[in-house]
């Protein structure tokens, strides 16, 4: 769970520091409804860059943001409907747009979720503690980013065969960038490297995306809503929401699904991963490409009870989607297919594991046969930005991209996608999988069994109780800006 335990003497000194840089932190409320932020606060960001190092960009950690690099405001939410010419089904699928964050992920509010409900309560001291941000990506470029804002020292840890950019970046933001062996599925190295840190310095505090819930709970309280949003917007009188599918990074993201079976009852919740690291799909491990997930375990913040089908993606079909959305020559061959061209300017807003999910989006819509009522929803996590060095590997290993190879992979990977390598869950399959989190969880990072089971037994109990503390976490940032002092008022 999610401890709200106030320690009043570090509080004292946390709200101190937060007075002498200027910071005033938004609630939860006010990231799923910017329009409720303070004019004040809205005037003093039309001089602020949507990345820069400024903590009013705090108020930017919103689905809502203008799409534009400097000094915009907020407006409805950021999403792109794919067109059929790309999906080559009968169902619309429409996806949440990461670009528009400030760090160009949405992963500054998972980072959010889990360092500000320890900051108001005085639990993590920002004169003392520093921010250990366990990764596979974009989460420690978050959280490095939102420690920042928060006046907060922070030490990333990521694998070191992710992308160059992520590095470039990290240098200049967090304190300190740790790259441990191996590729994003190589998660158990980045755990040990938190031990051995937790073991050798008494300053540090992990956020474990993997295991903390203020991941699920920003997901549940801000994307959540945002889609319900989307879905108000485009349903009209006849449409159908069929679900949502996401990618399993450390299945943060699928918090939005637990929001969207409350409105929506009968709607699914799908989850991808790597088909050359099947592990819940056939208790499999291995290395992929698809940057951004993480794999050969099962997060402790995945709600296994919700989730209705688990779909697995050929790193391959990413890689040359990649290359057929981003390289001239695909972008010709998708305009002879009648794409049009507004789509194929906004194809950069599909990094890797975005692309991954636009697969698992198709393939659930062949699999439930989605007529064209039906919507499916997916996010784009981030954007082209953080792999232009992937795209010059990938000519240097393959060879220049040419009209041959786009048809190729259009008809193959896109007008050619199939059913294969997906499991729609039953009970007992789900069980098989929330049984997995037994051996990382509680044979190895120390939770208790008993919770264990409260997950899956206390359903849905266990998992209302998390969602119910978002008012509570609310109400202590506002105490904490009131003691702070800097409170903006209209």
């Amino acid at each position: 769970m999610i401890d709200l335990t106030v320690h009043a003497k570090q509080l004292e000194r946390t709200a101190q520091r937060a007075h002498e840089r200027g910071i005033i932190v938004p609630t939860l409320a006010q990231m799923a409804s910017p329009e409720t932020i303070p004019d004040g606060i809205k005037q003093r960001l039309s001089d602020v860059g949507l990345w820069d190092l400024h903590p009013l960009n705090l108020f930017r950690i919103t689905w809502k943001n203008e799409p534009i690099r400097h000094g915009g405001g907020f407006n409805g939410v950021n999403y792109v409907e794919i067109p059929r010419e790309i999906t080559g089904i009968r169902a619309r699928i429409i996806a949440l747009v990461g670009k528009w964050f400030p760090t160009g992920s949405h992963k500054v509010g998972a980072t959010f979720g889990c360092l500000v409900p320890r900051l108001v309560t005085g639990q993590f001291d920002p004169t003392f503690h520093k921010a250990v941000w366990p990764s596979t990506g974009n989460y420690c470029r978050g959280g490095a980013y939102d420690a920042n804002l928060l006046a907060c020292e922070s030490i990333a840890i990521l694998p070191e065969e992710m992308s160059q950019e992520r590095f470039d970046w990290l240098s200049k933001v967090a304190g300190e960038v740790i790259a441990t062996p191996g590729c994003e599925s190589n998660v158990w190295e980045i755990f040990q490297k938190c031990k051995e840190l937790e073991a050798t310095r008494e300053n540090i505090m992990v956020f474990n995306q993997f295991d903390e819930f203020g991941n699920h709970l920003w997901h549940y309280s801000v994307t959540g809503r945002a889609m319900e949003e989307v879905l108000q917007d485009e349903l009209g009188e006849t449409g159908r929401y069929a679900g949502v599918v996401l990618t399993s990074g450390s299945s943060g993201t699928m918090g939005c699904g637990d929001y969207l079976k409350e409105v929506f009852p009968t709607s699914k919740l799908a989850v991808g991963e790597s088909l050359q690291c099947p592990t819940l799909l056939e208790n499999g491990f291995g290395g992929h490409r698809i940057e951004g997930i993480g794999d050969k375990h099962v997060p402790w913040i995945h709600n296994v009870r919700n989730t209705d089908m688990v779909i697995a993606i050929d790193d391959e079909q990413c890689m040359s989607l990649l290359r057929l959305f981003n390289e001239p020559a695909g972008q010709a061959y998708l305009r002879q297919q009648g794409v049009r061209e507004a789509f194929v300017e906004q194809q950069g807003l599909l990094g890797i594991s975005s692309v991954a999910n636009l697969l698992c989006a198709i393939k659930l819509a062949r699999y439930y046969e989605l007529t064209e009522r039906d919507i499916v929803l997916t996010v784009f996590t981030d954007s082209m930005e953080l792999y232009q060095t992937r795209l010059r590997e990938l000519e240097a290993q393959c060879g220049r991209y040419g009209e041959m190879q786009a048809a190729a992979d259009y008809h193959r990977y896109l007008m050619g996608v199939t059913t294969d390598h997906t499991a729609e869950l039953g009970h007992r399959e789900r069980r098989r999988i929330h049984n997995l989190k037994y051996y990382t969880w509680v044979e190895q990072m120390g939770k208790s069994v008993e919770e264990l089971d409260a997950q899956w037994y206390d359903f849905p109990d266990y998992w209302d109780r998390i969602h119910g503390l978002a008012e509570s976490i609310d109400v202590l940032i506002e105490a904490f800006n009131e003691k702070v002092g800097l409170q903006e008022t209209r």
